[in-house]
C-alpha cells in the first residue's frame, strides 16, 4: 500500500490516490469510497451538490455518508443505505444507476443521477468503488 498524500496516516492503494488526482481535475461530481465503504475523497465539483468542501468533511464512513446527504426516492421516501448505487457497486461488484434526491450540507435539495462503478485493480484486487452523479431535471 502506499501512503496518502492527504493524510499521512491514512493508507490507500496506489490506483485510488491516481483517480482522486484525476478526479480533481474533472468537471463532472465524483465521489470515491475503500473497499470498506469510507467515503476517501470527492471533488470540487461534488462539493456545490454536497453543500461542503471535501476538506471540511474529510473521510467518513458509509454509514454516516449514506444518511448524511439524506437520499430519498422520487416520492420522498428515504432510501436504504444498501440500496445506493455506490454501496450496491461496492457490495455486489457491479455497476448500478439511480436517480433520488439528496440534501445537501448547506441544507439544498438537489434532484441527481448516479452511476457507479466498482473498482478493481491488476490481479482483481477489490479497491473499493466510484458514483459519478450530476444535477438531473425534475420530472
Amino acid at each position: 500500500m502506499t501512503t496518502d498524500q492527504d493524510d499521512p496516516g491514512v493508507q490507500h492503494q496506489v490506483e485510488v490516490i491516481l483517480l482522486k488526482q484525476v478526479a480533481s481535475y474533472l468537471a463532472i461530481p465524483i465521489f470515491v469510497v475503500d473497499p470498506q465503504g469510507n467515503l476517501v475523497y470527492f471533488n470540487e465539483r461534488a462539493e456545490g451538490l454536497l453543500g461542503r468542501r471535501y476538506d471540511e468533511t474529510g473521510e467518513m464512513p458509509m454509514s454516516e455518508w449514506s444518511t448524511i446527504f439524506v437520499p430519498t426516492h422520487e416520492d420522498g421516501t428515504p432510501i436504504p443505505a444498501d440500496e445506493l448505487p455506490l454501496a450496491i457497486a461496492l457490495t455486489q461488484h457491479e455497476p448500478a444507476h439511480a436517480t433520488m434526491w439528496i440534501r445537501g450540507l448547506d441544507n439544498v435539495q438537489h434532484h441527481i443521477a448516479v452511476t457507479a462503478l466498482p473498482l478493481v485493480g491488476q490481479h482483481d484486487r477489490e479497491l473499493g468503488a466510484i458514483a459519478v452523479f450530476w444535477e438531473h431535471p425534475a420530472r
